[in-house]
């Protein structure tokens, strides 16, 4: 053991979990801003239905999640086996954790960012278009910056779900030390194990730790956003 206590397995399980909650929130990040810009700015048939589905994994049971994604991500389906055959595999596989983690906090951010545009007063952007701006134009220099703060909330509640997701990686990628086993995953094959309390703890205190650090960064970047903002 290292100075913390720590295994190498278990830093092994905290560096993966790092790396798998940043490789989700930066892969969500482009698809939730649209996805929130669409939900705010925007009425069509099935607006409704859409924003429903972008809901589900927050309603349904973690674990059906994550059968769904290895129906369609598996090395066996419908997509998975099109992707294996180009190189491209998530079941069972560190990315596929990511992948699942993702899917698990995009509800998440879209709902921050979608709250955080439709706090935009709309006056600022039709007359940023009255004066000849496009529409992209328009989002990239009034919609996105006033709803920045919104932006970097939906972002840390991704990362700190995907810091504590378990049910839908585990269905999908299952629990392999130093490829799939996250912090949960670690914590919870801990507890499975006589004598394994005290190790389960520490990791729980870690995973507790990097959320808290995480929350605290969110709220003085938001605070530093709103002056300049202000200003």
């Amino acid at each position: 053991m290292d100075r913390l206590g720590l295994t190498p397995d278990e830093w092994a399980a905290v560096i993966l979990s790092l790396r798998v909650a940043a490789v989700a929130t930066l892969a969500s990040l482009v698809p939730g801003l649209v996805m929130a810009w669409l939900l705010a700015r925007k009425r069509f048939p099935g607006h409704a239905l859409l924003d429903g589905l972008v809901h589900l994994p927050l309603i349904m049971p973690p674990v059906v999640t994550g059968y769904l994604l290895l129906i369609i991500f598996g090395r066996k389906g419908y997509l998975g086996a099109w992707l294996y055959e180009i190189g491209i595999v998530f079941s069972f596989r560190w990315t596929g954790a990511a992948l699942a983690c993702a899917v698990m906090g995009f509800p998440l951010m879209v709902r921050a960012m979608r709250l955080s545009i439709e706090a935009v007063d709309g006056k600022l952007e039709q007359a940023a278009s009255t004066l000849g701006a496009s529409p992209l134009m328009v989002f990239l220099l009034v919609t996105l910056p006033l709803s920045l703060p919104g932006i970097l909330a939906g972002s840390v509640l991704a990362f700190a779900k995907a810091m504590g997701e378990f049910g839908a990686t585990i269905t999908f990628v299952s629990n392999i030390p130093g490829e799939t086993q996250t912090l949960p995953s670690a914590i919870y094959t801990l507890t499975q194990v006589p004598g394994g309390e005290a190790a389960a703890m520490r990791l729980t205190l870690i995973s507790i730790g990097l959320s808290m650090i995480a929350l605290l960064l969110s709220e003085l970047l938001a605070r530093r956003l709103g002056r300049r903002l202000a200003e």
